[in-house]
């Protein structure tokens, strides 16, 4: 299969609001180049190793998404226009500029691992497999390799639920996640101690995932299922994480009551900051209370709970 590149520079403030168009027009993977992020990265020590020499700061960020070459293409092509203009409507000082290529299945699914370095997350280690790092004694190890699934463990909404999951997540409960992209909330679940099952709809990131749960070692206590997120789901869980995007959480709470326990706890991330206040009144509406609200970079992870027994 081949994909369509488009890659939009725009001034820094405004990267998430880009990647967030790329989200909702249904792009299976969005990457983010920041020159400032890169620099704090190379100067916080995190890697264990990088050779980007020194970082030039522009200002701009480039985000880049993929569309699949196909007869929906040029729709999809013309809603995004039709959203950039309407960003620029809001905020003429940005800098804009918009480039497309049509690139190789093969090239996309190894051109990003340059940037991909073994970095640390709290108490994980995130290591790329074709990647040497040293461990240190207190490390929990996440080997990945996502191919052309979302989730290397660099970016804030996947970072933000690494840290929830390490305070929530004791030995024995049952973990769903939602959207699972390369696997790693799954995996890193089931390394603290969880049982998991981990859906997504697109068969590339269950194949993706698949091979990650095994590379860790965590078969027996992970399960990867294909599916429209929730529907392939049976039993219900202690916690389940959805690191997607604000629509797709509000369209899942419905199916919650079937897949959390009375007394579970809901993670719900990837949503960008102009929708945070959305997905609040979308959960307690259907009954959940807000635990805590987090931020990094933009983007906002929800903790929440059943404000009341949920029903069955």
């Amino acid at each position: 299969m081949d994909w369509h590149e488009v890659a939009v520079t725009v001034s820094s403030q405004g990267e998430e609001a880009v990647a967030d168009l790329f989200y909702q027009l249904g792009c299976p993977g969005v990457s983010i180049e920041d020159p400032e992020l890169l620099q704090s990265y190379v100067e916080s020590g995190v890697w264990d190793y990088h050779d980007f020499g020194e970082v030039a700061l522009t200002g701009q960020s480039v985000v880049t998404g993929y569309f699949a070459e196909g007869k929906d293409l040029p729709a999809k092509l013309s809603q995004l226009e039709a959203g950039l203009q309407k960003l620029l409507e809001r905020f003429p000082e940005w800098v804009l500029q918009v480039k497309g290529a049509t690139v190789k299945e093969e090239d996309w699914a190894t051109a990003w691992k340059t940037y991909f370095k073994p970095i640390h997350v709290g108490q994980f280690l995130i290591k790329p497999t074709w990647e040497e790092a040293n461990p240190v004694d207190g490390d929990v190890v996440l080997e990945l390799d996502p191919g052309m699934a979302f989730g290397t463990g660099t970016h804030a909404t996947t970072t933000l639920c690494l840290h929830a999951l390490a305070e929530r997540v004791q030995p024995g409960i049952e973990v769903f996640d939602l959207g699972t992209g390369s696997g790693i909330l799954a995996i890193a679940a089931a390394k603290l101690g969880a049982r998991v099952k981990a859906v997504d709809l697109d068969p590339v990131a269950v194949r993706v995932a698949q091979e990650n749960v095994e590379v860790n070692r965590v078969s027996d206590v992970v399960e990867i299922l294909q599916g429209d997120l929730g529907t392939v789901l049976h039993g219900r869980a202690d916690l389940v994480v959805a690191n997607i995007i604000a629509d797709v959480i509000l369209a899942l709470l419905s199916d919650l009551p079937r897949l959390l326990r009375p007394k579970g706890v809901f993670l719900a991330s990837g949503i960008i900051e102009n929708r945070a206040v959305d997905v609040e009144e979308g959960l307690i509406q259907a009954g959940f209370k807000i635990l805590e609200r987090r931020e990094d970079s933009g983007w906002i992870l929800l903790m929440a709970r059943w404000d009341s027994i949920a029903p069955i």
